[in-house]
């Protein structure tokens, strides 16, 4: 699709379409950006918005392109620095800016007159962004935070009248924002009315008076109304006296006003002088600091801002293009709270360490790491180059932090060095989403593997690199690969995931191997980093998020109240219906040898396990797409009339609970059947995606033609809805846990009806298998959507909520992660900040975990947690990262081992444990005669592993007190006189 449509291509921008909206996109799509300035910071601010989906680009930048410029531009080639032209920057840029995204149209525009204004500089250590978007500029959602429905336990008849939250719920308002009331009963004047808060308690406000309203009687519920909001701007020369900052790193509050301070005496000395401070020269520094004498300034920053400035950090200038092409995307849209107005960021921490190298380490030396080495002084380009870094997973952030191990020169050929990407439960194969935040990919790659192709985009950007892509997923089936002695080869790991139990694994193979490991992620405008570093700091196992609390069976199955409640009910009946039911089918007969035996049992009265099910299915197979629109619309009549009927029935409108409160009051909602219409387009589209995914697991073919309105109409016509009398009540215990498996009572007649098949399939040799279908989102054609769509939307019409539209369904059935370029690149930017000060060895003060949301905006640096020590007695602790090694032979005895702990760490072990089975517990019957047993009896070496690691628990100092827990014991196998 052109870029200049009105239109928006869904599977290309559908993440980014959770994070921005319809709206914001459509704007994107019809606007105008003009870039100057293609160094290490305005490309990557031009990739951000080109990736965006902005309609035209204008690139900006006189500078002929130069060797130094290919350590900072990943867009320029050596051939362009060789080619006797002299391209400029901008020329050099524009072919690969073109093609980042098939759907950019980049052309110049003249005149040009910018109605907001964003200026970003970086010099070597320092960075700046200023923003500058009017004195009037209105912001139609400032957070971007979908706002919640929170149920109502009371409010007061009183002036001002108190909302009390439901089960003391947090409602996260903030007094002077207005929400809006729903299905209140009683005080039914708030109904559909806005109302200011006050906020009282985290869980209580009040909204004025409402001594003159109807008593509150029970339910309603209340919804933060998103309202525009203004925002002034000042110029930037007012500005420059009195600035507005933001602090990201509150353990130095001053940094930002220190650096707008030494940051302006630079632009005086380049005005003074006609060029920037030349590296590593301390004279120019002197000159630099005394351009600051009239404001409080940190001496020791304005000295390594001068003697870097000429050079390029580019993993500072990607967390920094992040953050300002979000204010540009912002600026287009009026979408998400801008930056007011100025936004400092420093990397003193990676340089500091390094100042009392000599001036000739940071000298250039005429190849593509003079930017970097201007930084970080030579020795440490070298340490960069012989790295070798172990990279899980090539999405999004991993496709830009290859970019930035390119430009850093992390592991090159000559020295060996090893850069793995390797794929973790995500699809190998490029799909045409992935171009929207995986700059590496083209549109030509798709369908082809993530690893391979990344690699070679890469090499493109530098071709010294040395890059070995793998296929493989790293997992526990896959350690006789990624094996312990795979990772004593790498200095360091770095995680590009999506998936918790993901980094969770990683994470302790890091751990059991002494390895630093590098994590990030990102949902929407937020972002985080992780820095894990061996005996310095936690491990990302030590902390644990809440689980997410799961919807309880009864409410998805009879009392839905928010509409996440109805989309995962239709996610559950498309995921039983067409995936879990035809595989457990296939398994049944997959589990005896033939359809002749199995008929044979079952003509004997034999009970087979499974059979239940399995002849239920058997006996209502269709055998042409007629038979499939009939089982859609008896499903419909079950789904949407005769469940609520049921429910209805059970408990009727006036039902009273024990207190003699009401049975049906919020957040309980009543259902009302719905009577089915042909005509109504929900209706139709319901039968007919319920028809093609039974047609789909039953291999029936369909046309064109079967799915019209005409032929569908014909074959309801014939269809016999059986008249339906309720039954028995149903349960309303939420602790009640949905079923593995419902077993339907056996009947004669469907008994009689599967044997009638089973003969006519061997009869005809037909084949008995069913084709399950995986759920895939994103392939509207497949009518897996349609499915979920309108049956989330019936069954919330039913209980009157508030319907989705289909790309908020997408999002929560298919549980997908909302994405933007802009936050991928500032993470992966600032890990790579991160992985220098790894190298190097820095201290624990030195490292910085970050949590950012683009949207607000805010940037929080802080410390990592500490690594905790526990001491064990007499001031023998330990830690995540301790493991005591003890190596036996072949006839090493139990006995042996607790001995050899006891000697060579003077404890006393009290009992040993191998994963699940104990192998000494002294209270255990027959324990003690396991002491003399050799070790390699009791466990059996792996051959892929050396050895085993072992919990060992030690006695107390005093009587009484419980067993100790210490470090795992690694127990290896050894021949005597082998080493590990």
């Amino acid at each position: 699709m052109a870029a200049d449509s009105m239109e928006i291509d869904d599977s290309l921008y559908s993440r980014q379409r959770y994070v921005l909206g319809d709206s914001a996109m459509h704007q994107m799509a019809q606007s105008s950006v003009f870039l100057s300035g293609m160094g290490g910071l305005g490309i990557e601010i031009a990739k951000n918005i080109v990736l965006a989906g902005v309609k035209a680009v204008t690139l900006h930048d006189t500078k002929q392109c130069e060797t130094w410029d290919l350590g900072s531009n990943f867009f320029i080639r050596k051939e362009d620095v060789l080619n006797q032209r002299q391209r400029t920057r901008a020329e050099s840029c524009l072919v690969h800016v073109e093609h980042t995204n098939s759907q950019i149209l980049t052309k110049p525009l003249l005149p040009f007159c910018p109605c907001q204004f964003i200026g970003c500089d970086a010099y070597g250590i320092c960075v700046r962004v200023f923003c500058d978007f009017g004195e009037e500029f209105e912001v139609s959602d400032p957070t971007g935070e979908e706002p919640k429905e929170i149920f109502i336990q009371s409010i007061t008849q009183d002036s001002p009248g108190v909302v009390t939250c439901m089960d003391n719920q947090p409602h996260g308002l903030q007094t002077g924002q207005s929400v809006v009331f729903r299905e209140v009963n009683g005080m039914v004047e708030l109904n559909g009315t806005a109302r200011q808060v006050s906020v009282l308690s985290p869980h209580s406000f009040a909204i004025g008076d409402t001594s003159q309203l109807l008593p509150y009687v029970h339910g309603g519920f209340f919804v933060l109304v998103k309202t525009p909001k203004t925002y002034r701007f000042e110029t930037i020369e007012r500005q420059l006296c009195d600035p507005q900052v933001m602090t990201p790193d509150f353990s130095k509050p001053e940094a930002p006003l220190q650096i707008h301070a030494a940051m302006l005496a630079l632009d005086t000395f380049q005005e003074q002088h006609s060029r920037l401070p030349n590296t590593g020269c301390l004279q120019d520094a002197e000159v630099l600091l005394k351009l600051t004498e009239e404001a409080p300034v940190n001496a020791e920053l304005v000295r390594c801002l001068s003697t870097t400035a000429r050079g390029t950090l580019s993993p500072l200038a990607a967390a920094v293009g992040g953050l300002a092409s979000q204010e540009a995307l912002k600026a287009i849209t009026g979408k998400f709270a801008p930056l007011q107005q100025w936004f400092y960021l420093d990397a003193i921490e990676v340089v500091k360490p390094l100042q009392s190298l000599s001036p000739e380490e940071f000298f250039p030396r005429g190849d593509r790491y003079d930017g970097l080495r201007a930084c970080i002084g030579e020795s440490m380009c070298l340490e960069l180059h012989k790295l070798r870094v172990f990279m899980v997973g090539c999405g999004a952030i991993g496709c830009e932090m290859l970019k930035n191990f390119a430009l850093l020169g992390v592991g090159l050929a000559k020295s060996s060095g090893e850069v793995s990407p390797s794929s973790f439960l995500d699809p190998d194969l490029i799909e045409k989403s992935n171009l929207n935040r995986q700059f590496l990919f083209r549109p030509h790659h798709i369908q082809k593997p993530k690893s391979t192709t990344a690699a070679e985009a890469t090499h493109d950007i530098n071709p010294d690199l040395h890059v070995d892509a793998h296929l493989n997923k790293v997992c526990p089936a896959t350690e006789n690969i990624y094996s312990d002695s795979f990772y004593s080869r790498l200095n360091l790991v770095v995680t590009a995931l999506d998936n918790v139990e993901a980094r969770r694994y990683v994470d302790s193979r890091c751990v059991s191997n002494q390895r630093p490991l590098l994590d990030s992620g990102t949902m929407g405008t937020k972002g985080h980093t992780e820095i894990i570093v061996p005996n310095l700091t936690e491990s990302y196992n030590s902390h644990r998020d809440p689980p997410e609390e799961e919807i309880p069976f009864c409410t998805l199955k009879s009392f839905p109240s928010v509409i996440e409640h109805t989309i995962q009910w239709a996610r559950d009946k498309f995921e039983n219906a067409f995936a879990h039911k035809p595989s457990m089918y296939n398994s049944f007969w997959l589990t005896h040898s033939s359809a002749e035996v199995v008929l044979q049992r079952i003509q004997a009265g034999e009970s087979l396990e499974g059979s239940f099910q399995v002849i239920k299915l058997l006996s209502r197979r269709p055998s042409q797409w007629e038979q499939c629109v009939a089982i859609a619309r008896l499903k419909f009549e079950k789904y949407f009339k005769r469940k609520a009927i049921q429910l209805l029935h059970s408990f009727p409108l006036d039902t009273r609970l024990k207190d003699g409160s009401l049975f049906w009051q919020s957040p309980k909602r009543p259902p009302a059947p719905i009577d089915f219409d042909l005509k109504d387009n929900l209706h139709f589209t319901f039968i007919v995606s319920t028809a093609r995914l039974f047609a789909g697991i039953y291999n029936i073919p369909y046309s064109e033609k079967d799915l019209s309105e005409e032929t569908v109409s014909r074959i309801l016509a014939d269809v016999k809805i059986p008249e339906y009398r309720p039954s028995e009540k149903v349960k309303t215990d939420e602790t009640v846990k949905k079923p593995d498996q419902m077993k339907m009572p056996q009947s004669s007649e469907e008994e009689r009806e599967a044997i009638t098949q089973l003969e006519q399939a061997i009869a005809a040799n037909k084949s008995l298998q069913m084709s399950p279908l995986q759920f895939e989102k994103d392939d509207d054609s497949n009518g897996h959507m349609d499915f979920v769509a309108s049956a989330s939307a019936l069954r919330a019409r039913m209980y009157s909520i508030e319907p989705a539209d289909r790309l908020k369904t997408k999002r929560i059935a298919g549980k997908i992660i909302p994405a933007i370029a802009t936050a991928t690149a500032a993470v992966a930017g600032l890990v790579a900040l991160e992985l220098i000060k790894v190298v190097g060895g820095y201290g624990f003060e030195s490292f910085k975990n970050c949590f950012f949301n683009l949207a607000i905006p805010v940037v929080v640096l802080t410390e990592p947690a500490p690594v905790k020590r526990t001491l064990i007695r007499d001031n023998i602790y330990f830690s995540i990262w301790d493991c005591w090694t003890i190596f036996g032979h072949e006839d090493f005895t139990l006995s042996d081992l607790m001995n050899a702990v006891r000697e060579k760490y003077g404890i006393e072990p009290t009992m040993v444990v191998h994963g699940v089975k104990m192998l000494y517990v002294p209270v255990m019957p027959g324990h003690s005669k396991r002491l003399k047993l050799t070790m390699q009896k009791l466990i059996k070496p792996s051959v892929d592993r050396r050895y085993v690691d072992l919990t060992v628990s030690f006695a107390p100092e005093a009587d009484g007190d419980e067993d100790l827990p210490g470090p795992p014991v690694r127990y290896y196998f050894t021949r005597d006189g082998e080493t590990p």
